[in-house]
């Protein structure tokens, strides 16, 4: 099924992402935490791209298996930067010939020493093109609610995604962000640019310190002053730091789901009891 077309039913959509394990370790691991989190029935799980140089064979797997074994939909992610057209080519048969339909069409990271890589891609919007010209793909992309880090202003990034729809994107997943006024002002200027399709808040649950610590300097993603409190005081205490950014990650999602979004998607990290007490307890399940 088009997940383009999910967001046309009822709402809110739930959706969760996986990622495989690091190459060398099992994919048991990331099945096992399949069996519990597709119980949440979600509308779509969407898993992440390998990184540049890694075999994509797994994202391929697991996205083939969510939908086969699982019996949900799933968004295989796929990355251009560093890649060759033939790569991309090669990539996008393989999605074909195991008959994944969504893609999440991303630029990338370059790693951090790029020297010598190949840069037939720029932007994401090169690839969204080339997927979309397929016809065989519904094509999602990514959005930037504070802008993208290499983005010297909001306008700017906001022109970059009417590119993606232009070139023909049809689903929009945000970044993380930590308050929601962010989200709701940034969709009135999507709109405002006639940007219409799909635009759907990603909530990442704070669960560990040093790892969210790590991906909001990546991503420089703002912190509000109540959850600057929040790591002040839980910071050298895990288990109720984890605890806490559960709580808050529900108040954020159920805030959002009264405002009336179209869905929900939470980045999981591959954990189990925490997203599924965030799905139940902000009721965008019932528990039975």
């Amino acid at each position: 099924m088009r997940i383009v077309d999910i967001y046309k039913g009822e709402k809110p959509v739930l959706s969760l992402e996986v990622f495989p394990p690091k190459p060398g370790y099992s994919l048991k691991t990331v099945f096992r935490t399949l069996d519990h989190l597709c119980d949440l029935n979600p509308s779509f799980v969407s898993v992440t791209y390998a990184s540049l140089g890694e075999s994509t064979d797994r994202t391929v797997e697991i996205a083939s298996r969510v939908r086969d074994e699982y019996g949900c939909e799933s968004l295989a992610h796929m990355t251009c930067i560093g890649h060759t057209k033939q790569e991309v080519a090669f990539v996008l048969d393989n999605l074909e010939a195991h008959g994944i339909g969504n893609i999440l069409a991303l630029r990338g990271d370059m790693p951090s020493d790029s020297s010598g890589i190949v840069r037939e891609y720029h932007f994401a919007s090169e690839l969204i093109a080339e997927i979309a010209a397929r016809k065989s793909f519904c094509v999602g992309a990514a959005a930037y609610p504070e802008g993208h880090i290499e983005s010297k202003r909001i306008s700017h990034d906001l022109d970059n995604l009417k590119r993606k729809v232009d070139a023909g994107a049809e689903f929009l997943i945000t970044q993380l962000f930590f308050d929601n006024r962010i989200f709701y002002d940034f969709i009135e200027r999507a709109r405002y640019r006639n940007i219409e399709i799909p635009l759907i808040p990603g909530i990442m649950p704070i669960l560990n310190y040093k790892q969210i610590k790590r991906i909001v300097m990546m991503c420089e993603v703002s912190i509000p002053a109540k959850l600057l409190n929040l790591f002040d005081k839980y910071s050298q205490n895990p288990v109720d730091l984890a605890k806490a950014g559960v709580d808050y990650a529900i108040e954020q999602v159920s805030e959002l789901v009264e405002e009336g979004v179209q869905g929900i998607h939470l980045y999981t990290m591959n954990r189990v009891p925490q997203i599924r007490e965030i799905v139940f307890r902000s009721g965008l399940r019932e528990q039975k």
